[in-house]
């Protein structure tokens, strides 16, 4: 299970755990009566046309079978399973070290407001700055203290190791900066002619076809509606998509094939590109203003009492905006602020509690649609009302903006089964809807690897 500890406080989460139990595991080549072998259906999307990888082999005698179709036969189908790199995953010392009084497990230093502005800097704080310290005085003891529980139970199982001599010995071999040009696509998608909306499908399904047109694949949803994993090949680059997912690669000026899918979410994350100077100065990936954000047609692709969990950075602007302007915008009511807390293998902050540069933690803003007072009585049995509260504390990912999973510390709050979508998505997830114009970025098959045959 993704949740290794469940406690008062939260949640110890193994994220690397979470994309291993979704079920990579694709159909590999499988032997005719005759020796004649097949390859299970890949689809792929050219840079202008789409084309089907098959076996090599010819039939001389037999029958001839659509691509991908699995036949009984003497011997055993094949698969191939992948595993997601654990590599990712090695963070063992603090991106930081902090001081002896900032170790977790020394017992919770009382640190006032004037002390850490004092300790840490001699010049003066802007107004942005005072907010956010503001704001980190009155969480810090919270996640202090329910951290230090979680990372003392991950202790006690083995999940998390004190000593690091082995582990560190261990080779960090991640591949290089994986190129994928998935937002590029989505760009060029624009120039393609205009989709002809009253004969065009609104869905695409995977296993039934063997090739995906690539005017398809950027203007209606993907859905890979088998219990298999599926590989597409896109611009010459191999992904994986997960069984029972399904997904659109577009950005947000191309939204209606969404809402041509005719779904409505019980549950919506979104994790929008937040504006600041860090991303500025990298210009790692494009980001969205806020009066961008708000034209998200939440309401639209909501259910009744749908709950809206939104990631957040530290920025106070960031958090007002949400819950004093986003929120109200969409009708959404702000129930709770939750923390996701960054720790290493060993149970440290990745950085320091108190750094005034980055925290080891972001924010979690979850609110609930507001509609119809009956409709939402229902939905709302059988499940536990929302906390006001809560930690997700987990080993990170060392690709950037790789965000744990919220399927399993959800499942107590929502009904089994429910519709649920991801916006800004950049991997996929089973039973879930996935958006986004890189939502495919941490499906590319070099973050895997092959495991076994089967």
């Amino acid at each position: 299970m993704s949740v290794v500890h469940r406690l008062t406080a939260g949640w110890l989460v193994d994220h690397l755990s979470f994309i291993n139990q979704c079920g990579y595991e694709v159909c590999d080549s499988f032997t005719y009566p005759g020796g004649v072998s097949f390859t299970a259906s890949v689809t792929s999307v050219g840079d202008c046309h789409a084309s089907t990888f098959a076996a090599a082999s010819s039939l001389r005698d037999g029958p001839t079978h659509g691509l991908g179709d699995v036949i009984e036969t003497e011997g055993k189908t094949a698969t191939k399973r992948y595993v997601f790199r654990e590599e990712f995953f090695d963070i063992f010392k603090p991106h930081i070290a902090g001081g002896p009084e900032e170790q977790l497990w020394q017992g919770y230093p009382e640190v006032s407001l004037k002390e850490v502005t004092k300790r840490k800097r001699k010049c003066v704080f802007n107004q942005g700055e005072l907010d956010a310290l503001e704001y980190h005085s009155k969480v810090r003891k919270l996640i202090w203290e329910g951290t230090l529980r979680l990372v003392q139970e991950g202790l006690k199982s083995g999940f998390l190791h004190r000593a690091t001599a082995e582990l560190s010995c261990r080779k960090n071999v991640v591949p290089g900066h994986i190129s994928c040009g998935l937002a590029g696509l989505c760009e060029m998608a624009k120039q393609l002619p205009a989709v002809d909306e009253s004969n065009h499908q609104a869905v695409h399904l995977l296993d039934d076809e063997a090739s995906v047109p690539e005017q398809d694949l950027l203007s209606c949803v993907t859905e890979n509606s088998s219990s298999s994993a599926k590989i597409v090949v896109l611009m010459g680059q191999k992904y994986l998509v997960p069984p029972k997912s399904s997904f659109l690669l577009s950005d947000i000026s191309c939204l209606q094939p969404l809402l041509n899918y005719k779904k409505k979410y019980d549950v919506i994350v979104i994790d929008p590109p937040w504006e600041n100077k860090s991303v500025k100065r990298s210009n790692r990936y494009s980001y969205l203003s806020s009066w961008q954000i708000k034209q998200i047609p939440v309401r639209a692709l909501a259910a009744s009492n749908c709950l809206v969990v939104t990631w957040v950075t530290n920025r106070q602007k960031h958090l007002r905006f949400v819950k004093d302007e986003l929120y109200p915008h969409w009708s959404v009511k702000t129930l709770a602020e939750w923390h996701w807390v960054k720790i290493t293998r060993t149970g440290e902050f990745v950085l320091p509690l108190d750094s005034l540069h980055k925290k080891p933690y972001e924010v979690l803003i979850l609110g609930r649609v507001q509609g119809d007072v009956k409709e939402a009585l229902r939905k709302s049995e059988d499940v536990l009302p929302i906390p006001e509260h809560k930690l997700i504390v987990s080993i990170p990912c060392s690709l950037h903006s790789h965000k744990p999973p919220l399927t399993a510390v959800l499942a107590e709050f929502i009904k089994p089964d429910v519709e649920c979508l991801e916006l800004f998505a950049r991997n996929l997830q089973p039973g879930w809807t996935s958006w986004g114009n890189e939502v495919l970025k941490f499906q590319h098959i070099d973050y895997f690897t092959l495991l076994q045959n089967e």
